[in-house]
């Protein structure tokens, strides 16, 4: 017998004929997560299993599959041959020191053994019987369960709880996405959304040096490098965005401002998606939060991409829903960090709540050089590697 970490994954399970695609990848994925660990790590059909590993890394190797996405529990188990003296030692081992109430629960894979599951859920259950006759028996609402779990080639797995884990998709299962990360809560929250969908994502920020300081800067990069944790290694892309916003403030109507910036940054964005192979763009936008996110306001914005689409997983949350998924992932405290980012720079006392896309295009229309600010902020591209 020895001590192994069963891992289950997520919906892959519903992918049919493409199911190998989707479980090279989450293999792929789980082991570069546990690269720093000395571990043997098998993979079989619905079941992986990572075994000789040294037990004072126990904690460590369940709370980084913790956050791989594609993954729905794992268990602490003991592996054991399947035949049913060796699992009741198993499990009766697994009972020691419990009190209370108890069932046995059986999975038999290998339909070949010389046992039904309800034998040997009743020879596991009798055996822990003798051994703890202070615990008893109750089939419907048990103080504890112990599990066991026959798969093929003479093995079987017995343990009594499952730790939940990120589930969702295999990041890079989805293709690449283009996510907008800016220094606030919403937007590392949407990141982690879409990356659960499976999206393997690029981050661009808009910095907007001196309006916005060095620090602005660094809070996105640190809320990266917590993404990363669930993310993998994420390049996140900043572009000097002064010279747009200074020319927007100059010549367009004050209350059209946030818009146009907004209208600005999806165009950047989109021609660095076509850039680094993104097949969408990912915003943060709640709708009706504030003046830039309103139906109007999202369609005059939308109307500038022309060939990807852009989504907003975060689009129906209220606000504390998202606050609470912020502080589940540990990115809420760096956000809230009270350094702002370029869409607080030259904000209008009373911005547009409905504005219509022909007044947009006769303010941007009043702007010189235009096209040449976007190219120039694209080409002036900084980026950064975060894992």
């Amino acid at each position: 017998m020895d001590n192994v970490i069963i891992l289950r994954y997520s919906e892959i399970h519903l992918k049919g004929k493409n199911r190998m695609f989707f479980e090279n990848i989450l293999r792929r994925n789980i082991l570069e997560k546990l690269n720093v660990f000395k571990l043997n790590a098998q993979f079989s059909y619905g079941r992986y299993v990572i075994s000789d590993y040294n037990p004072d890394d126990e904690d460590g190797i369940i709370a980084a599959l913790r956050t791989v996405f594609g993954l729905f529990s794992l268990s602490i188990a003991t592996r054991t041959t399947a035949d049913p003296d060796d699992i009741a030692n198993a499990a009766t081992a697994l009972c020691s020191g419990k009190t209370g109430t108890f069932r046995v629960t059986v999975n038999r894979a290998d339909k070949t053994l010389p046992y039904t599951s309800v034998e040997l859920a009743r020879k596991t259950g009798g055996a822990i019987l003798d051994r703890y006759p202070q615990l008893t028996v109750d089939l419907h609402e048990p103080n504890f369960t112990v599990y066991v779990d026959v798969r093929e080639k003479n093995t079987a797995y017995v343990y009594s709880q499952s730790i939940l884990c990120a589930g969702g998709m295999p990041v890079g299962s989805a293709g690449k996405g283009l996510t907008l990360l800016s220094g606030g809560i919403d937007s590392p929250v949407s990141t982690y959304m879409m990356a659960k969908r499976g999206l393997k994502l690029t981050a661009l920020h808009f910095w907007s040096y001196p309006y916005t300081s060095i620090e602005a800067r660094d809070k996105v990069l640190e809320l990266a490098k917590l993404l990363a944790v669930y993310t993998g290694k994420t390049e996140v892309i900043v572009i000097p965005f002064t010279k747009m916003q200074e020319a927007i403030h100059k010549y367009a109507e004050s209350n059209y401002m946030i818009t146009l910036v907004r209208r600005a940054m999806m165009r950047i964005a989109e021609k660095i998606a076509e850039k680094k192979g993104c097949g969408c763009i990912i915003n943060g936008e709640d709708l009706g939060q504030v003046a830039s996110q309103t139906l109007e306001s999202i369609t005059v914005t939308n109307s500038v991409i022309k060939k990807l689409p852009v989504f907003r997983p975060l689009i129906g949350y209220d606000k504390i829903d998202i606050i609470n998924i912020a502080q589940k992932i540990g990115t809420y405290e760096t956000s809230i960090k009270p350094f702002e980012d370029c869409c607080t720079v030259f904000l209008p006392d009373s911005p547009v709540t409905k504005p219509t896309l022909r007044r947009c295009e006769l303010n941007e229309n009043k702007i010189e050089n235009y096209d040449e600010l976007i190219n120039e902020a694209v080409a002036n591209a900084e980026t950064f590697t975060i894992s």
